[in-house]
């Protein structure tokens, strides 16, 4: 029973420090983002509120806090609030089952560094994945507005051709490394010496394509599209409620998705042992944070592709070479 209490306690520690730290971090990905634009555009970023603009992300939270927020006469008002939940609860989800390093001994207890280590973790990477979408679909209908529910639309069309592509891109892993455990996944190219993105570059061009697609960034952002929607799927929520949208969409689904991509193509936490004993989670991180980097970097170089284009794109393009990959994957690995 003491062995029982331990186990709950260390976990409810672990999903705290994984709302603490990625919260925080996606709020300040805000201020990193506008930074980077800045420099890349040639323009200023957020530099007043505090040293270098530090405190902006702060004064964004407390604008938003403060800030009135009105409920359309017309809109169901249950999925209204519905789909915020829906929006932020599927994205912080996909953390649970990423291992951030290896397991390590604490007063006698041996902790993973990860919520839960479940051989099935890439299928419920999916499934989180799936989820992502209802918050979307629900703020569009809610809202009772047509620029609204045409977003939304645009971005049921894209998830779904691109699920498919991203399943496929994972299935080549899955068969080089013999399990759908994030953490057997990881071992298994430490036992090897060699990162699956050496056996899979194809894999991991289409994962990087679908996980634009999924976060919604460019060039795949057609379900915002502000030139066009006013900002899209939810453009009549205003507060708080707005800003929990981009947080989940734009910054924790990508932290996620690049988390996980560490995981398949990139060897996890292994790494020179140049930082001592932090050192696997520290080449996690560095990892992690190298393609969310690139993810922002893109949005703010490509221009936005047309809906149509995005969905040719996905079932006539990459979802055959998606399946080409996995049956050659296969027929290498088992015959070859």
């Amino acid at each position: 029973m003491t062995e029982l209490w331990i186990n709950l306690l260390i976990t409810l520690l672990k999903i705290l420090v994984i709302l603490g730290v990625f919260l925080g971090v996606g709020a300040y990905l805000t201020w990193f983002e506008r930074k980077l634009a800045g420099h890349i555009q040639g323009r200023l970023g957020p530099k007043l509120v505090g040293p270098f603009g530090l405190l902006q992300p702060l004064a964004d939270g407390l604008k938003l806090l403060t800030k009135e927020s009105l409920v359309p006469d017309r809109a169901d008002k249950v999925l209204y609030y519905l789909s915020v939940v829906l929006a932020l609860a599927p994205a912080i989800m996909l953390f649970s089952v990423i291992p951030f390093g290896p397991s390590f001994t604490l007063f006698g207890v041996e902790i993973k560094p990860v919520v839960a280590d479940v051989n099935i973790a890439i299928l419920l990477v999916f499934a989180f994945g799936s989820l992502l979408v209802y918050g979307t679909i629900f703020s569009g209908w809610a809202s009772n507005s047509k620029y609204a529910f045409l977003g939304s639309l645009r971005k049921a069309a894209v998830i779904i051709g691109y699920e498919v592509v991203l399943g496929f891109s994972v299935l080549g892993v899955v068969l080089l490394a013999g399990t759908m455990s994030a953490t057997g996944i990881v071992q298994a190219q430490i036992e090897r010496g060699v990162w699956f993105i050496v056996y899979q570059p194809v894999a991991f061009v289409l994962y990087l394509f679908c996980m634009l697609a999924e976060s919604g960034r460019v060039p795949f952002d057609i379900q915002e599209a502000e030139a066009e929607l006013v900002t899209g799927y939810h453009v009549e929520y205003g507060g708080m409620r707005f800003g929990v949208f981009p947080l989940a969409e734009w910054y924790l689904n990508v932290m996620a998705l690049s988390a996980i991509a560490v995981v398949l193509f990139l060897g996890g936490w292994s790494g020179p042992y140049i930082f001592g004993p932090l050192s696997p989670y520290l080449w996690f991180f560095i990892k992690m944070f190298g393609l969310v980097f690139f993810v922002l970097w893109l949005h703010w170089t490509l221009p936005r592709f047309q809906a149509k284009d995005i969905t040719e794109i996905g079932w006539k393009v990459m979802l055959p070479l998606a399946i080409a990959n996995v049956v050659i994957t296969a027929f290498v690995y088992y015959f070859v």
